[in-house]
């Protein structure tokens, strides 16, 4: 990377500059720019990335990305939205020796560049309260329990208009396994504002535990899930099928997943919602009832409006190879999860 940008015709590039401006007034940041274009064969889609610091409310470092935006001058046909219609920003806690004369930590840069390829490779973008599995450390090669991103909006940087269009900042929270499990439940703003307290300007910090172990947050959380429902409309599940027999559908599902069907259930359906279980090969979506079991079966699809009888039954239902029924019309079979090395031999059974 290099450390510097000087094009003129950059009105894009500007507004992020001014969003910042106040925030860091007299601040120079430190700006790594990309050595070689995307355009022209570079690995990294984003024009550079910017480092601040910041005392308060703790110590850390805040980065914010140029390049899902349009820079220089307006290409795309959506007038509405500049580029990709965001920028990334993350906020890290220093560590105990670092000032504001260190030199920020890469990783960071490497994630956000990482996340980017993602964006330009797909098209598909990120919005405020999405989030992902890292599918480790967020900070590859550390100990950290943060192996989870959350997205939203950041709380210092408001959205503007631009000259090139509409442009919002999306910050990226590490979260633990608990905590996403806890989003899943309810959804990311709700559980995020539950624990700002304990995670104030949602500074993500390696060194942290779980913060769902200090009870009161729990209990916000728990209470949040109860009274607005769970946010996940969708599952994706390795196991899926189901078969007809004398009147009665069963429902085949994983033992590894079954478990986050039976929780979801009742924190979607009981809120007018529906929940969506889909694998590679079919979709089964589980509705609302009016009165009474609805069942809408083809080979690949199937729509079942389960009643309250059946979510209450659910509470009977185990992680553990076996049939279990839930209405007269519906039962669910579990079976074994497999979990596999990358070699597919397996190294865990489930249920």
């Amino acid at each position: 990377m290099q450390d510097d940008h000087d094009d003129t015709d950059t009105p894009g590039w500007d507004a992020i500059n001014a969003a910042l401006a106040p925030l860091y007034a007299g601040q120079e940041p430190r700006h790594y720019g990309t050595a070689l274009p995307y355009t022209l064969g570079g690995q990294d889609p984003l024009d550079g990335i910017s480092v601040y610091w910041a005392d308060a409310p703790v110590p850390h470092w805040h980065y914010i990305t140029y390049g899902f935006s349009e820079l220089y001058a307006k290409e795309s046909s959506d007038a509405a939205a500049s580029g990709y219609g965001f920028e990334l920003t993350f906020r890290l806690a220093a560590e105990a020796a670092e000032n504001a004369d260190s030199t920020p930590p890469v990783w960071p840069m490497n994630l956000l560049q990482n996340l980017a390829r993602y964006v330009f490779g797909s098209g598909n973008v990120f919005e405020d309260g999405h989030h992902l599995n890292a599918n480790g450390p967020i900070a590859l090669e550390t100990d950290t329990r943060l192996c989870h991103l959350a997205f939203i909006a950041d709380p210092q940087l408001p959205a503007r208009d631009t000259a090139n269009g509409h442009l919002q900042f999306l910050q990226l929270v590490g979260l633990t396994d608990e905590e996403m499990e806890a989003v899943k439940r309810w959804s990311t703003r709700g559980v995020l504002q539950a624990l700002q307290p304990a995670m104030p300007l949602w500074i993500s910090d390696l060194h942290r535990g779980n913060l769902l172990e200090d009870p009161a947050l729990a209990e916000r959380v728990r209470a949040g899930s109860e009274r607005e429902g769970s946010s996940t409309g969708m599952l994706f599940v390795e196991t899926l099928d189901w078969r007809q027999e004398a009147g009665v559908t069963t429902l085949v599902l994983g033992a590894g997943q079954v478990a986050s069907v039976c929780e979801l259930l009742p924190l979607r359906l009981r809120h007018g919602k529906s929940l969506e279980l889909v694998s590679r090969e079919r979709q089964w979506a589980f509705i609302p009832a009016g009165h009474g079991d609805v069942g809408e079966l083809s080979a690949d699809s199937a729509r079942w409006a389960l009643s309250e009888a059946g979510l209450r039954a659910l509470a009977g239902v185990r992680a553990e190879r076996g049939i279990y029924p839930l209405t007269e019309a519906l039962r669910i079979d579990v079976v074994p999860t497999y979990l596999r090395d990358a070699k597919g031999e397996v190294i865990r059974q489930i249920g």
